[in-house]
């Protein structure tokens, strides 16, 4: 979902400055950095908005493909996974006939899931390398768009 379907940074962006502050990188008194940990806060993920043309182009796939959305919930953040999936339903609807009506499947493990393709941002990570699937490479010099991608799987 993140930053494939989501902008991830317009859920940073909603943040209040002692979320940022607490959240985001630092230096501890030793010099030593430590990496922005955005994805852990508690909320995070219902707040982001979707990536441009994104909901128009899952629609139009879905009329060609069955498609699911396969996403990680970082470990750290006891909310991801409601946020997630109150994302979906508020983007997508959560009605039996609706696109992604029980097909949100969350895992830290991409490549125990079949399918013919995998649309992911980061194909080194979660799995995504040994998916058994094409691999759409979301972001890259190939697909760095939704437009992209659906002229790509609409030909096949």
């Amino acid at each position: 979902m993140d930053n494939v379907l989501v902008k991830f940074k317009s859920g940073i962006d909603k943040l209040d400055e002692a979320t940022k502050q607490e959240y985001g990188e630092y230096y501890d008194s030793d010099g030593v950095k430590h990496e922005a940990h955005y994805d852990d806060v508690p909320g995070i993920f219902a707040l982001m908005e979707p990536m441009d043309d994104a909901i128009d182009a899952v629609k139009k796939l879905a009329k060609k493909y069955d498609v699911y959305i396969l996403s990680t919930a970082p470990w750290k953040n006891p909310t991801a996974c409601n946020d997630k999936l109150a994302w979906v339903k508020k983007h997508f609807g959560g009605e039996k006939d609706d696109v992604f009506y029980k097909r949100l499947i969350l895992t830290h493990h991409k490549n125990l899931c079949h399918g013919d393709y995998l649309i992911d941002d980061r194909p080194d990570k979660c799995g995504v390398d040994k998916f058994t699937g094409e691999v759409i490479h979301f972001g890259s010099e190939r697909f760095p768009n939704w437009v992209a991608v659906v002229e790509y799987l609409m030909a096949k």
